[in-house]
């Protein structure tokens, strides 16, 4: 596997995290509540999540193609209270069999990911029927002008300095596209997470892959 290098973005990230982790912590618990069994993190960065999990989830799985931040993910796995296995990999191409994971974790990447489709099509083959697909990401504005400014901004300089991130996409039809049923969609502000437009609004939320329809004789 080839780790996705994003050097400055990396160094610039992890500094700035536990600042912006402030106005996060109560939506990275929300995001994880309640969850159970084998876990699948995709895109897990410098591991801020890894203190949320519940005593429920008996393993994590947690993939990060930047190096800087797998380095930092691994050392906030020693820190856990459930085994955490941190690898290299890619959205697209998941270390993980067919429905191998209870549910999948994005938190602020499906934003990064060259291909969210090809993502999202990864996600839905790794989780069993019936398990949950959980996500904090920002997505496209609500209104047109903010939706032209998010689109100004990544086809300019914003993806270059924020890791390949991208401002407008529509996360949550994408998460439908896929084939997850969504069960729970808050939209959130910058009054909410201190996050600022254009990385704003975001939505938190819980998919799930629908168990297989039983056929008749």
């Amino acid at each position: 596997m080839t780790s996705r290098r994003h050097p400055l973005f990396a160094r610039a990230y992890s500094r700035m995290s536990p600042r912006l982790e402030r106005g996060l912590v109560p939506h990275r618990a929300t995001l994880l509540a309640g969850l159970a069994g084998d876990v699948i993190e995709v895109g897990a960065g410098p591991g801020a999540t890894f203190g949320h999990y519940p005593a429920q989830v008996t393993s994590v799985l947690a993939v990060e193609p930047e190096a800087r931040l797998r380095r930092l993910a691994r050392a906030a796995a020693t820190r856990a209270s459930m085994p955490i296995e941190v690898v290299d990999g890619f959205a697209d191409r998941l270390p993980a069999a067919d429905a191998s994971r209870d549910a999948a974790v994005v938190s602020l990447v499906l934003c990064t990911v060259p291909d969210p489709a090809a993502a999202l099509a990864e996600i839905f083959r790794v989780v069993r029927p019936g398990g949950q697909l959980r996500f904090f990401e920002h997505v496209r504005a609500d209104t047109p002008t903010r939706q032209r400014l998010q689109r100004l901004a990544d086809a300019t300089l914003w993806p270059l300095f924020g890791g390949g991130c991208h401002t407008s996409r529509d996360t949550a039809a994408a998460i439908r596209d896929a084939g997850f049923t969504l069960t729970r969609l808050d939209r959130l502000g910058h009054a909410d997470t201190g996050l600022p437009f254009p990385a704003a609004p975001q939505i938190l939320g819980t998919a799930t892959r629908p168990r297989a329809s039983a056929t008749t004789a």
